[in-house]
């Protein structure tokens, strides 16, 4: 073990230091802090949990102590991928330089912009930010990334999961070539190490533990459930949150949405729970994460917004409510429990749905957490999608009804049309074939041409004979059930009679094209054009 008076800190360091109450640096820290401060790049790769952030902050806080900070020119940046990230290196750079007189700004969304601007134009050593706040400023010219002499980047990994490697790579072109580079990640996928590649100057790698592995002092379990019924897995979560001895935990979801829901569940059950995703309001995120530091909150239902990086010390239970989309994420959210050398506890809710994603997170850890057993009665849980499901299959059904399709329903309908007297219908299709000859008189013209058209077809031999007879008798016996009174209602429309003169008027200029009375002109009409009308010039004859 490594003491941090042995890694070349200055005393005021080591004593804010010793004021934490750590006297012993991590893997991570012992091998990092004497590369950062001979101001040389550091690419650093350790799960979360580590304490990579004291392994970035302690030299800067060392290198930064001699000069001065100018307005708008920070002289070194922090950057991490959440607003809950950013304010957790700013906690802990406030506990690191608090005997010396380095000044820090935070930069994050969801908050005023003004007091941000205020620091920045008296100047600030420190800057700690979001890509996208960061780099909103800068466009606005209220800061100047030329005079950085040191950079961090934190949870590099996480950035590339949330789309902030092209904001990333600006910020680096932003920077002075010569900066000193800390890089820390807890995996290396293919973006991040050519980026490394790209902005890093022949960085010490230093690589604590193999990447993407989960602690040792995590216990890990697996709660397999036979339905994929959201209400199933609900009830799965609070039988294992019941038989557990929970001093607090997080609950993780893959939507947001979903957060919400398993949030009030858990409340409307009597338990101690409060959401934190991504498109609630800053302060209240804020609130919430307070909350749960301080005891208050025994239950934080998160996202993955808060799976990365989030030093919350004394987490004794994960639960995965979802298996994650990406297999990486599975390690930032059990890496919630177990830190610095305490016992953690995490399940994992997993459905028949789940298989391919449970397999991958396997292949990841390289280990098969134990199955827990849950000793809960499924069939007095009702299972809402294949309810829901079935609702749709019937309203499926309902409108094979309506339309007459609906292969079950079809045969049931037939059957009672064939059972119906044939008297009692053929009355009704007269009246609904004569009516529409009495009411509509302005499509006279068009029945005429189609009938000529069409040749005549006698209903006593498709009657008897076609299976879609009675679909046809019963269609109009639902016609028949409409108010009579609506039909006469439809006849005395005044914008029949245009439609009427329009189409006679049509029709009368097709059968003449020297029709005169200016309803329709084709051609040249009545008029004969005067160049038509001179007589032709004579060729005189050499005879």
């Amino acid at each position: 073990m490594t003491e941090f008076s042995e890694l070349g800190l200055s005393p005021t360091t080591l004593q804010a230091v010793a004021d934490t109450g750590y006297t012993t640096a991590t893997p991570i820290q012992a091998q990092a802090i004497p590369v950062a401060l001979a101001g040389r790049d550091v690419l650093g790769i350790a799960q979360t949990g580590t304490g990579k952030t004291a392994a970035f902050t302690l030299p800067m806080v060392d290198r930064l102590a001699s000069g001065r900070a100018k307005a708008r020119m920070p002289r070194a940046l922090v950057l991490a991928p959440t607003r809950e990230l950013a304010d957790q290196v700013a906690e802990s750079f406030a506990k690191y330089a608090k005997g010396t007189r380095l000044s820090w700004a935070l930069l994050i969304g969801g908050v005023s912009m003004a007091d941000q601007v205020s620091k920045l134009d008296r100047g600030v050593d420190v800057l700690i930010a979001t890509p996208g706040r960061l780099l909103d400023l800068f466009e606005r010219g209220k800061l100047m990334l030329n005079g950085v002499q040191l950079m961090v980047v934190d949870e590099a990994d996480r950035m590339l999961d949330m789309g902030f490697i092209p904001d990333l790579e600006r910020i680096f072109k932003l920077t002075p070539p010569g900066k000193q580079t800390l890089f820390f990640s807890a995996t290396m996928p293919p973006e991040i190490t050519r980026l490394t590649t790209a902005f890093l100057k022949s960085p010490t790698r230093i690589e604590v533990s193999r990447p993407a592995t989960t602690a040792e002092t995590i216990t890990q379990y697996v709660a397999r459930v036979p339905s994929s019924d959201p209400k199933a897995k609900r009830t799965a979560l609070r039988y294992l949150i019941e038989k557990s001895e929970v001093a607090n935990g997080i609950v993780f979801c893959n939507r947001k949405t979903e957060v919400d829901i398993v949030a009030k569940s858990l409340k409307v059950h009597g338990l101690d729970a409060a959401p934190i995703h991504g498109d609630l309001d800053q302060s209240l995120r804020m609130k919430t994460l307070s909350d749960f530091r301080s005891g208050a909150l025994k239950l934080l239902v998160a996202s993955d917004v808060a799976a990365r990086g989030l030093d919350i010390p004394a987490v004794s239970h994960v639960f995965n409510y979802d298996v994650p989309h990406h297999a990486d994420d599975y390690v930032h959210r059990i890496g919630r429990t177990g830190r610095a050398g305490r016992l953690g506890t995490t399940y994992m809710i997993v459905t028949a749905a789940d298989s391919k994603g449970l397999d991958k997170v396997l292949k990841l850890i390289g280990k098969t957490p134990e199955d827990f057993p849950l000793d809960i009665d499924w069939s007095q849980v009702g299972e809402s999608p294949p309810r829901d499901r079935g609702g749709k299959r019937g309203e499926r059904s309902e409108r094979g009804d309506r339309g007459g399709r609906g292969r079950s329903e079809r045969g049931g309908r037939r059957g009672e049309a064939e059972a119906k007297p044939v008297e009692a219908v053929e009355p009704t299709v007269a009246e609904v074939a004569e009516e529409p000859r009495a009411e509509k008189p302005a499509r006279r013209q068009r029945t005429r041409r189609a009938a000529a058209e069409t040749p005549p077809v006698e209903a006593p031999a498709v009657a008897p004979a076609a299976p879609a007879a009675p679909q046809r008798e019963a269609r109009l016996t639902r016609e028949e059930r409409q108010s009579r009174e609506d039909r006469p209602a439809r006849e005395e429309r005044p914008e029949r009679e245009p439609r009427r003169d329009r189409n006679e008027g049509r029709g009368d200029s097709r059968r003449s094209r020297d029709d005169d009375d200016g309803r329709a002109v084709v051609g040249f009409g009545g008029d004969t054009p005067a160049f038509l009308m001179r007589a032709p010039p004579k060729i005189p004859s050499d005879a």
